[in-house]
This record gives structure tokens, C-alpha cells and sequence, in this order.
């Protein structure tokens, strides 16, 4: 990793655009497992497996975003 001279405003849109990747992976993981669970009856089961796969959904977003930012692409 090159050591650059980033601007504040660089790093707290990586945190913000992390921050929301995130949250919005697994919400959005946790909303469908939530609407399968009553479509078919399986009550716990499909929010489980939403929340894992938003969660990991998150964090190879939130990684393709951390390399994105150190790789000094524009």
C-alpha cells in the first residue's frame, strides 16, 4: 500500500459509503428472509439466512470498497 496524502473528505466518504453498505446489505438481507419466512411458513429460518448472506454481502462490499480507495484509482 503507497502511502498518499488523502484528503479528509476522502476517508469519511469511505466511511459513509461503508457505513451504508452495510447497513443496507443486511437490512435488505433481513426484509427478504423476513417476507420468505411468511410466504412459506418457516418462521425463523429465512432471516437467519438473510441476515448471513446481507452481512457477508456487506463485507465483500465494504472490501472491493477498501481496495478501491487504497489502490489510489480515481
Amino acid at each position: 500500500m503507497r502511502q498518499n496524502n488523502r484528503n479528509p473528505f476522502q476517508a469519511m466518504a469511505l466511511m459513509s459509503a461503508i457505513v451504508s453498505q452495510l447497513v443496507g446489505s443486511i437490512l435488505i438481507g433481513i426484509f427478504s428472509g423476513r417476507w420468505l419466512d411468511r410466504q412459506w411458513g418457516t418462521e425463523p429460518i429465512f432471516l437467519i439466512i438473510g441476515l448471513l448472506i446481507g452481512l457477508a454481502a456487506g463485507t465483500y462490499t465494504m472490501l472491493v470498497s477498501i481496495r478501491h480507495f487504497f489502490s489510489g484509482d480515481k
